[in-house]
């Protein structure tokens, strides 16, 4: 077969996948791809697009439903509409099953005496959100989070501190990097490093690298870390006495990653913890006798994703996507 030939059927081959599109589509696909700034081959357009319109469709009809009452959350066509489920979690999902050796059970108050609401954005002890990109390092951006928060309840100060210090350095406590780690062996390293780098000095680079940290550039120690016993009522506590709180859940790759707003109730969650996020507050959306209650968590997944970076997710419902399961704060 001659060079010609084999392109006018490879040419051909696109123009038939191309012609089973929705083509009233096609600008909503074009001013989709500008908006994220995405990039294909010919051949990887043709791929890409049927993934997109999948997504898109799965999309619509669950928000279509939403306005019918028979969801809690809605969904958007955001940075992950042109990857497979299985892609998706390839990409962004690291976080294994940590020790998690529960702490001592202190928390006796009852739960009517703590605050209805708690956002500890609007008390200066969280970061902007951050975006870890294709590198599989969830597990560390809730570590720093919650030291950050530690810090600045002691000091005052609210210092952004370093994911890549951890992402390089944490190794030898069991973490592999970009592949996956946990918040266990993360708290564990910074332990007994002795300290953790500032963002500043350690720059994020969503890769590996080798461990380059510089006590002189200290900028958090923690005395240790407490990994709280699994449940929702101990973990309301903490985060309302506390701070913000480092915990796994259970993501969804179908629902989690186009979340929108609304409260996150997923009936497909599991105990299967395969991410790590932060847990910044809580609350209840509608009255408080029948409303909604949440958990308010920050991802890492950039201020495009869900609430500007964050979520609402079930609270209340049975430890749901196992929110309260893994999680843990630092006492500094």
């Amino acid at each position: 077969m001659t060079p010609s030939v084999f392109l006018v059927i490879l040419f051909l081959g696109d123009v038939s996948g191309a012609s089973a599109f929705d083509h009233s589509l096609d600008v909503d696909w074009q001013v989709w791809k500008m908006k994220y700034e995405k990039s294909y081959t010919p051949g990887e357009d043709v791929m890409k697009r049927a993934v997109w319109e999948e997504n898109v469709k799965r999309i619509k009809l669950h928000n279509m439903e939403n306005s019918l009452g028979k969801n809690t959350f809605t969904m958007e066509i955001n940075e992950f509409a042109d990857m497979t489920d299985e892609e998706f979690k390839d990409m962004i999902i690291g976080f294994t099953l940590p020790v998690h050796n529960t702490g001592k059970s202190l928390w006796k108050r009852a739960l009517d005496a703590l605050p209805k609401f708690v956002d500890w954005r609007n008390e200066g002890y969280v970061t902007p959100v951050r975006k870890q990109g294709k590198c599989n390092s969830c597990w560390a951006f809730p570590v720093t989070g919650a030291i950050e928060g530690q810090i600045f309840k002691k000091t005052g100060k609210l210092i952004p501190l370093s994911v890549q210090n951890l992402v390089d350095c944490s190794k030898p406590q069991g973490n592999r990097g970009c592949l996956w780690g946990n918040m266990y062996n993360a708290f564990q390293y910074v332990l007994q490093n002795g300290g953790l780098e500032a963002e500043a000095t350690y720059r994020y680079e969503r890769k590996d690298g080798l461990c380059r940290y510089n006590p002189k550039y200290s900028a958090a120690k923690i005395t240790g870390f407490v990994p709280l016993p699994e449940s929702e009522d101990v973990l309301m506590d903490a985060v309302a006495t506390k701070g913000p709180i480092a915990t796994g859940i259970h993501v969804v790759p179908k629902s989690f990653r186009f979340y929108y707003g609304g409260v996150y109730h997923e009936p497909n969650c599991t105990s299967s913890v395969n991410h790590a996020v932060l847990v910044v507050g809580y609350g209840f959306e509608g009255n408080e006798t029948d409303g909604d209650n949440y958990w308010l968590i920050k991802n890492s997944w950039g201020r495009r994703w869900g609430l500007g970076g964050y979520m609402k997710i079930a609270k209340d419902k049975n430890n749901h996507c196992a929110i309260a399961s893994y999680a843990q704060y630092p006492t500094v």
